[in-house]
């Protein structure tokens, strides 16, 4: 990965993240045609395994073979390895290959690491980058160590490795599952809908990850004093809170009514986790109600904070979009978030965002409903995982065409480098400065 980090100097941080996720991809799914590869020692079409490899890549989770039974110990360990890369990125991969084999890092690799990890400055970052790596270290070793006596009971000493594979997956938001079997394909964790266990380090795993290193930074720094921790933290903490909270609440009284009482919330509250963004699911997704659905489809594209291993919009652009209509309504001049004045470009960029997100979900959606003759609704489910990197899906994925995957396979790249970083890296180099043209007001509402 060194040669992503000393590409021609004239090259940006979000151009080399782009061609980093795309470069570690494309090599993704040249290996997972190989047969060695597969359970039964086949070929696989390049577009099955890039599909494959991008959704790794993009810790989506969403796949057109069951991982379980058809890819092999090889191939499963490729696919981990992908995931573990997205969850961290490209360029804080690159970094960890240059500090472990002792290099320097330069200003430019610690400006495309900032931006990689939404970072405020430069200053520190070599620091974040060892706490980040011996985070990640520590949380999926615990995880695996929590899942270890339930898959041991279950499948023995291959327990051992689906603990691994599963503590890694959840914690960067992937959603993968090796529990498939050739006859009872694309399992998620169903079989564990009433294990408390499962359901709860999963649980952990995605929230750990999907909350932000800034924000863990801050809370092993700060540890209680919440006064201390950036607004951005406090923001995604809050945010976090609400929309697994309610979603739980809300599935709760409108799904799994023939489950008992504890089962319920505990399905209840997986089902409010998971959309944000990892993937897995403990329920037959296609019983849940319409309503459900779409608020799935909502908690999906939001997706997780900023510099973590969730993908969507993230919970921040929501929040600056929520404080700025709450100071459209009371008509005060600035946004305002735990007593902080948001900059202008803050909102702007937090528009945009939801903008692209919305449109390219609908569209992606509206194209394949028409190619491959499905429900609307039932196809912006999919695009809104894809774009979300969730993973989540009513079982209509494995069944698409060529043309329909690929346009998912677009919705995820998008997904985990972000819209912003696809326009700034499109447009770097050009003269953004122009004359300002005369002001006028236009109504609105």
């Amino acid at each position: 990965m060194e040669p992503i980090l000393h590409l021609k100097r004239h090259l940006t941080s979000f151009q080399i993240m782009i061609l980093g996720f795309a470069g570690v991809i494309l090599l993704g799914a040249l290996v997972l045609m190989l047969p060695i590869a597969t359970v039964q020692r086949i070929w696989t079409p390049f577009h099955e395994a890039l599909f494959t490899s991008t959704s790794a890549v993009c810790v989506t989770g969403l796949v057109v073979q069951d991982t379980g039974s058809y890819w092999s110990a090889f191939g499963q360990t490729v696919i981990l390895l992908l995931i573990q890369i997205g969850g961290l990125g490209v360029i804080t991969g690159a970094v960890t290959f240059l500090m472990l084999a002792g290099r320097n890092i330069t200003l430019k690799e610690r400006s495309a690491m900032q931006d990689a990890i939404s970072a405020p400055a430069v200053g520190g970052i070599v620091r974040l980058t060892r706490f980040i790596l011996r985070g990640t270290l520590i949380v999926e070793l615990l995880g695996a160590l929590a899942l270890l006596p339930v898959f041991c009971r279950d499948y023995g000493l291959r327990g051992v490795w689906m603990s691994v594979f599963h503590s890694v997956s959840a914690f960067c938001n992937a959603g993968f599952d090796i529990l498939g079997r050739a006859d009872a394909p694309y399992p998620s964790l169903t079989a564990y809908a009433a294990d408390p266990l499962v359901n709860i380090v999963i649980m952990l795993l995605i929230i750990v990850g999907g909350i932000g290193f800034l924000t863990w930074d801050d809370i092993c720094t700060h540890g209680l004093h919440l006064r201390r921790y950036r607004m951005q933290s406090k923001v995604i903490l809050s945010a976090t809170a609400l929309l697994i909270t309610i979603p739980a609440v809300l599935f709760y009284l409108t799904d799994f009514a023939d489950l008992p009482v504890g089962e319920r919330a505990l399905a209840s509250l997986f089902q409010a986790v998971t959309p944000r963004t990892a993937g897995y699911n403990t329920v037959d997704l296609t019983k849940m109600s319409d309503t459900s659905q779409a608020v799935t489809i909502m908690l999906m594209l939001t997706g997780g904070a900023p510099g973590s291993t969730a993908g969507g919009m993230k919970v921040t652009t929501l929040a600056v979009l929520i404080a700025n209509a709450a100071a459209a309504f009371h008509r005060r001049e600035d946004s305002r978030l735990f007593d902080r004045r948001l900059d202008y470009s803050a909102i702007r960029n937090a528009a945009a965002i939801l903008l692209l997100y919305l449109s390219l979900t609908f569209v992606g959606a509206a194209v394949i409903s028409e190619v491959e003759g499905l429900p609307l609704g039932a196809c912006l489910y999919e695009t809104a995982s894809a774009a979300g990197t969730v993973g989540l899906t009513l079982g209509l994925t494995p069944q698409l065409g060529t043309l329909s995957q690929s346009i998912l396979i677009l919705l995820m790249f998008f997904g985990r480098v972000g819209g912003l970083t696809l326009i700034y890296a499109a447009f770097s180099g050009h003269d953004m400065t122009y004359a300002r043209y005369p002001k006028e007001m236009i109504t609105v509402g």
